[in-house]
C-alpha cells in the first residue's frame, strides 16, 4: 500500500503545480487542463485500489491509513473543484470577448435607424405619400440643424471676440 500512496501523494503534488503554471498559460491552457483530468481520473482510480488496501491494513494500522487515503481523496476533490472554477471562468471570459468583437464588428448607422422606422411605419398603414413627407421632414430638419448650430458658432465666436477687444 506505501509505495502506491506516497505515488498518488506525489501525484496530487505535481497536479497542485500544474493549476499554478495554467493560471499563467494562456493560449496552452486547454491542453494543460486536458492534461490535469486526466491526472485526477487516474488518481481517483489509484484511490479506490488504496480504500481496498487500507481496509487490508492490520487493525493497528488501519485508521491511520484510511485518514490518509481520505485526505488525499479531499485533495484530489479539491483539485477537481478547482479545475472546473477556472474551466468556468475561461469559458466567461471567451464568451465575453465574442460578445464584445461582435460588438465592435457591428456597424450603428442613423440610416440604418431611419430604413427601420420606415419600414414599421409601412407595417403600420401608413400611405407612401405620409411617408415621402416624413422623409422630406427629416432631410429639412438634418438641415435646419445644422444651420442653427452654424449660426450659434458664429454668435458665440463673435461674441467673444467683441469681449476681448
Amino acid at each position: 500500500m506505501e509505495p502506491l500512496y506516497q505515488q498518488t501523494h506525489k501525484q496530487v503534488h505535481e497536479i497542485q503545480s500544474r493549476m499554478g503554471r495554467l493560471e499563467t498559460a494562456d493560449k496552452q491552457s486547454v491542453q494543460i487542463e486536458n492534461e490535469i483530468q486526466a491526472s485526477i481520473d487516474q488518481i481517483f482510480s489509484r484511490l479506490e485500489r488504496l480504500e481496498i488496501l487500507s481496509s487490508k491494513e492490520p487493525p493497528n494500522k488501519r485508521q491511520n491509513a484510511k485518514l490518509r487515503v481520505d485526505q488525499l481523496k479531499y485533495d484530489v476533490q479539491h483539485l477537481q473543484t478547482a479545475l472546473r472554477n477556472f474551466q468556468h471562468r475561461r469559458h466567461a471570459r471567451e464568451q465575453q470577448e465574442r460578445q464584445r468583437e461582435e460588438l465592435l464588428s457591428r456597424t450603428f448607422t442613423t440610416n440604418g435607424t431611419q430604413k427601420k422606422i420606415l419600414d414599421i411605419a409601412n407595417m403600420l398603414g401608413l400611405s407612401n405619400t405620409v411617408m415621402r413627407l416624413i422623409e422630406k421632414r427629416a432631410f429639412q430638419d438634418k438641415y435646419f440643424m445644422i444651420g442653427t448650430q452654424g449660426s450659434c458658432q458664429t454668435a458665440h465666436f463673435e461674441g467673444r471676440s467683441a469681449g476681448s477687444s
